[in-house]
């Protein structure tokens, strides 16, 4: 080897998650070495987070308002560049990606290796020519898209998120294997940047969220013209003469789906291979790098945070970990990696948001205690103001008026559900809720609303004393 290194800390991957620990750990002067085999912001930067943001920013302003320049909608309505909205996708990129880059991380301090990294053995990590030994490792490899085997895919083009921001022209007719966020986002972003699209789900579309809150996202793509087949399975695909064609089955009987082009949106799958895993002493399987709650592997030097332990695959999510780790690395403090308070949310129009636990999971463990509260965006002046009266909040109240979750779709459910994020990370009660103030109007007033409703079935009793500690809060 040509050269060896000794920093305190060892990341292994540049995406969100191996981003922040260098970052942080380069800001109270540790000696850093990060590894990236790809692109510098890894899949949320390039082929992720970002790029589907801005192509359905295109979409909506398509849908919306006819003609915005900055955004790739060059003519008037119904007169769509599609071009111009994949020039949009790679200009947010170009404007992000400096933040992520290789000078920045260098200018902080950090050293940056770029090629495969691989462990050597428990303690060392090869890159080329060169061989790390730190204090601690963090492994923040990410995931890719997962590909089913399904027969004849292999033998067809077909698109995943890494490769469907390349396309230049719209699709005459896409076809998308899976239901889930990622699916279902990019299907509406492409109907209303012009093309066709079918979706096939083999089970239920938005399967993770709230069944009849996730019902009125889907009615919605539905109406927009979007053929989605739910409970349907793939059986085979082909291409012939240039057209992909997907074999399908339900409960109705077999079928034929043709179009010009493929996606497929099936989940994602943790890259754990080609790391040296089984050399380091770490566990591993097709869901991920075994972890602790201090997300600690086996080998107890080495960390695993983001994609790549499976579970919740979500960027603030890798982040959040990234933040949890430095304060095991550098301060020695005890950490405890919880998911019940990390929210997700779909950005389809309309968004569809969650934190917490579900209705069923709070009844599961709470029993008869559980009371769900909700209110709705057509009682909310400013979701009228707006013309965007369809959505609708739900709160999941545990025993002492705790909040346990909650669940929103709507115009802006991402915005709003950040208030339920701090709210339940901080256990607030539904008098606290009820108690803030809100701007009017704002779509925010929707969860101070839902919030004073769980006092209306109170014994008269109990809403005195209520009305008695908010009067005393307030003077």
């Amino acid at each position: 080897m040509s050269a060896l290194l000794k920093p305190d800390i060892c990341v292994i991957g540049a995406g969100s998650g191996g981003l922040s620990v260098a970052a942080a750990a380069a800001a109270f002067g540790v000696d850093v070495v990060l590894i990236e085999k790809d692109k510098m912001g890894g899949d949320c930067l390039n082929y992720g987070c970002v790029p589907s943001k801005a192509l359905l920013a295109a979409g909506k302003a398509a849908s919306a308002h006819g003609p915005d320049p900055r955004i790739g909608v060059v003519s008037g309505p119904g007169e769509i560049s599609f071009e111009s909205a994949n020039r949009h996708v790679r200009s947010v990129i170009a404007a992000i990606a400096p933040h992520d880059s290789v000078e920045r991380f260098e200018g902080l301090g950090v050293t940056v290796l770029q090629g495969e990294a691989r462990f050597e053995d428990a303690g060392s990590v090869v890159v080329g020519e060169t061989r790390i030994k730190a204090r601690r490792f963090v492994i923040a490899t990410g995931s890719s898209a997962a590909i089913p085997p399904i027969e004849g895919l292999a033998q067809v083009p077909y698109l995943t998120n890494e490769t469907l921001f390349e396309l230049t022209e719209a699709p005459e007719h896409l076809l998308i294997i899976g239901g889930g966020p990622i699916g279902l986002e990019m299907a509406q972003a492409h109907r209303r940047l012009g093309s066709r699209v079918t979706v096939v789900e083999a089970q239920k579309a938005l399967g993770r969220d709230d069944a009849e809150l996730a019902g009125v996202v889907l009615e919605k793509i539905r109406g927009e013209g979007v053929g989605l087949l739910e409970e349907t399975r793939v059986t085979s695909v082909r291409s012939v003469d240039g057209v992909i064609e997907l074999s399908v089955e339900n409960s109705h009987g077999k079928s034929v789906l043709s179009g010009s082009h493929l996606l497929v949106a099936t989940g994602r799958t943790p890259n754990v291979q080609g790391l040296g895993l089984h050399e380091a002493g770490i566990r591993f399987s097709s869901r991920g790098i075994e972890i602790d709650r201090g997300l600690r592997t086996s080998n107890r030097k080495v960390y695993a945070i983001g994609d790549v332990v499976g579970g919740l695959q979500f960027t603030h999510a890798a982040g959040y970990q990234a933040g949890l780790v430095i304060r095991s690395i550098l301060f020695r403090l005890p950490i405890r990696f919880d998911d019940t308070i990390m929210p997700w949310v779909t950005y389809t129009s309309p968004e569809l948001g969650h934190v917490g636990l579900s209705e069923a999971a709070a009844r599961a463990r709470f029993g008869k205690g559980v009371r769900v509260l909700t209110a709705d965006y057509s009682g909310n002046d400013r979701a009228i103001a707006e013309g965007l009266p369809l959505g609708s909040l739900k709160l999941i109240v545990g025993p002492g008026g705790r909040l346990l979750g909650g669940d929103i779709v709507g115009h802006q459910a991402g915005e709003i559900i950040n208030l339920l994020s701090l709210a339940l990370s901080r256990r607030l009660k539904m008098k606290d809720l009820a108690g803030f103030v809100a701007p009017y109007p704002t779509l925010g007033e929707l969860v101070r609303r839902a919030a004073i409703s769980y006092y209306a079935d109170a014994p008269k009793s109990s809403i005195v004393r209520s009305i008695v500690r908010f009067l005393r809060k307030l003077g």
